[in-house]
């Protein structure tokens, strides 16, 4: 080999003791007691008999990729990016830093915070993270976690990190659009800043072994053991309960009343259940007649923000975490001794003919329902309570995940593909390829906003939208607010629509419905946004303030530092910023300019009179969302005649989210003309073509200078 793995403290042959006379090799400072004891841990994962396998695959392997296959809580996703540091700075870190890839922003941000602990160094020195919103780096750091999404945007834009000596892509079995779409680049040497002595590592769970060892081509694959613990033997439930939530508040109890020992994990299907049973079992769990502290009920979904660790804090009191999806294969918890396994899953699912997305409850896979299994797996063994029957999964679940690339609107991936020259994003390999009709109506999309020129490339305009971190639409709009003089508002806008769309909740009592119609704007939930963002400003942050009102103050948060973010990027590639105007006349207009140059193609019209609108792209008939600001209006107030949504969701009642009134006069003097001729039959084309003939018939002069005017501005060509 050309060069000798780095050894470990261990190897140097120091004991706890005498941990004065070793030195860390990333810091050149002496460990800690606590590096020894939690080296005894990791010296007790299934993972370490396969370090020395591993390590010299990476540095021998001709190809450069290796396969990393193991079973879920086997310690992958903690151990391999520690040995990947390693084998970089045996080189003298001469082949740049190691980035690992995560698939959700939180996972990030703790496996990064574990790590530094385990490695005995200082989080956003040697070790760090990044995630939206959150760059907790510097120019020292040598082992990276990323969210994979983020790591794409910074391959397909100019904002890339320099050259990678190995690239980690961990949790490969989530299948989602970033990963995905990465390894297909990978595959195709597509990825030039990454070329030359670049080492690829994809972890993932022995059920798409198969799958990946095809796409790649045969790489070498280091196996980890099985974990020794024993494994639970599922209890089936007979049928499934009717009420999801109540049977798992009813099993958590259960085990509280035996006192039986170690923390509980529950699976549900959505945030909102997950709500609903936290709210219930905070309750209920402080009547138990205990002998020991009640237990304290955790959340664990993307909106927990950083309240994410205390799933990971020691303390006495029993611990029930209730999750779904997120926790199937990250955030391993050893403390878990008692799984609840609802088997279902709420996804939403993009449906590209109608531009619109499904929210489709669907059992979970065989291998996330093993995965779940899993948990509960020690000596002696705990338990895992099914709330469905054994055949449910065997006849309806399918074998793995399904791939998010299949399910999610490819806009923004396609805008990236042709950021990286790939002409045709259907010839990019992926480890399935998604539907033609999706990759077709993404480039619709793309061409209907100007992103693409004559030849199917990125346009000037193209280029600077995928700069952003934001969906195309959107984008288009806040560009098009720096010829509409409302870029200040718009930016709030955009920050609020990505980070904290509204309130998520009814609201709780009067008091509480009373102080949300105050921050309602008459203008539609558009402005209603940027009003609450305005007022929650004015409030200092406070999150006293938030749970007033029903909002999340970690999604305001969120929204404020992207806002920053969004701003500093304009300024970088010096777009012109305007002064805020936010409430007056002129503004109001400019705003809705702005917006309908981006979402032209999520309008709806008001067919009846009483709420039922039919989209202008598709002959679909949705209501207003219950949160809209337009409902809460005492009657006799009529809905407005055309709108202009955020988005459209089938549900159990079909609704369009985020929704502004808008003037039909301008989405004919701002949407290409060609889109308008390629609407589908209906009444309101026909009143648009009508329009659009009337304003043809003005004068000549007036006319011609009316279009420039509205239409050119926003392509900034």
């Amino acid at each position: 080999m050309a060069s000798q793995p780095l050894r470990l403290a261990e190897e140097y042959g120091p004991s706890p003791g005498e941990s004065e006379l070793a030195v860390n090799p990333f810091d050149g400072l002496p460990f800690s007691s606590r590096y020894y004891e939690l080296l005894e841990q990791r010296h007790a994962l299934p993972i370490w008999a396969a370090r020395f396998a591993f390590l010299e695959q990476l540095e021998s392997n001709p190809t450069g990729v290796v396969l990393v296959s193991g079973e879920p809580g086997s310690g992958k996703s903690t151990q391999i990016p520690q040995w990947c540091a390693e084998f970089v700075l045996a080189r003298g870190f001469q082949k740049g830093q190691v980035t690992v890839t995560q698939p959700y922003p939180l996972a990030a941000r703790s496996l990064a915070l574990r790590v530094a602990d385990e490695m005995d160094l200082t989080l956003g020195h040697e070790v760090g993270y990044s995630i939206p919103q959150e760059d907790c780096t510097g120019p020292n750091t040598l082992l990276r976690f990323c969210w994979d999404r983020l790591l794409l945007q910074e391959v397909a834009s100019t904002r890339g990190t320099g050259v990678w000596g190995v690239l980690v892509l961990d949790e490969a079995q989530e299948r989602s659009v970033a990963s995905d779409s990465l390894q297909g680049l990978l595959q195709d040497a597509r990825l030039e800043n990454l070329q030359g002595d670049l080492r690829v590592v994809v972890v993932t769970d022995p059920a798409l072994e198969p799958k990946l060892r095809a796409f790649w081509g045969n790489p070498p694959i280091v196996h980890i053991p099985r974990e020794a613990g024993e494994r639970p033997s599922p209890i089936y439930r007979d049928t499934i309960p009717p009420d999801r939530v109540e049977a798992a508040c009813q099993a958590v109890l259960e085990l509280c009343r035996k006192e039986a020992p170690g923390d509980v994990l529950v699976y549900l299907p959505s945030e909102e259940e997950i709500s609903l049973c936290c709210e219930s079992l905070s309750r209920e769990v402080e009547s138990l007649p205990l002998q020991r502290l009640p237990p304290r009920v955790l959340p664990l979904h993307p909106d927990c923000g950083q309240a994410v660790q205390a799933v990971y804090e020691d303390m006495d009191a029993r611990k029930v975490v209730v999750t779904h999806w997120l926790a199937d294969f990250s955030f391993s918890l050893p403390s878990i001794q008692h799984v609840i396994d609802s088997g279902l899953e709420l996804r939403s699912v993009y449906n590209p003919r109608i531009r619109g997305e499904f929210q489709v409850l669907r059992p979970i896979s065989k291998c996330q329902a093993e995965a779940r299994r899993l948990r509960a797996r020690g000596f002696p063994p705990g338990s895992c309570l099914c709330l469905y029957p054994k055949s449910f999964l065997e006849l309806e679940a399918p074998p793995l995940p399904q791939p998010r690339v299949c399910e999610e609107n490819l806009s923004s991936l396609v805008l990236l593909l042709k950021r990286r020259q790939i002409a045709e994003p259907g010839e990019c390999h992926f480890l399935d390829q998604p539907a033609p009709e999706a990759l077709m109506q993404a480039l619709e999309d793309l061409d209907y906003l100007a992103a693409l020129d004559d030849d199917g490339d990125l346009s000037d305009l193209g280029v600077i939208l995928s700069e952003f971190p934001l969906a195309p639409e959107l984008a288009k709009a806040l560009l098009a607010s720096c010829e509409f003089d409302c870029v200040d508002e718009m930016l709030t806008l955009a920050a609020m629509l990505t980070a904290a769309p509204g309130f998520t909740r009814p609201p709780l009592s009067a008091e509480e419905a009373a102080l949300r119609r105050a921050l309602e704007h008459t203008d539609g939930d558009h402005s209603s946004l940027i009003q609450v963002y305005e007022a929650f400003i004015q409030s200092g942050a406070d999150e006293a303030w938030c749970q007033a009102r029903g909002l999340n103050w970690a999604a305001l948060c969120q929204a404020h530092k992207l806002r920053g973010e969004l701003l500093e990027l304009m300024q970088r590639i010096e777009l012109p910023l305007s002064l805020p105007a936010f409430g007056s006349e002129q503004n109001r207009r400019d705003l809705q300019k702005a917006l309908v140059s981006g979402y032209f193609l999520k309008v709806a019209r008001d067919t009846d009179g009483t709420g039922n609108y039919l989209l202008l792209t598709h002959k679909h008939v949705a209501q207003l969302s219950s949160y809209c600001c337009y409902r809460s209006r005492r009657a006799p107030a009529r809905p407005p005649p055309w709108v202009l949504y955020h988005n459209f969701t089938i549900s159990k009642d079909n609704c369009l989210s985020i929704v502004s009134e808008i003037e039909p006069r301008m989405l004919v003097e701002l949407a290409p003309p060609y889109f308008l001729s390629n609407l589908p039959p209906s009444e309101s084309r026909d009143l648009l073509n009508q329009l659009r003939e009337g304003m043809a018939d003005s004068s000549a002069g007036s006319e011609s200078s009316s279009v420039q005017e509205f239409r050119d501005p926003c392509v900034l060509q």
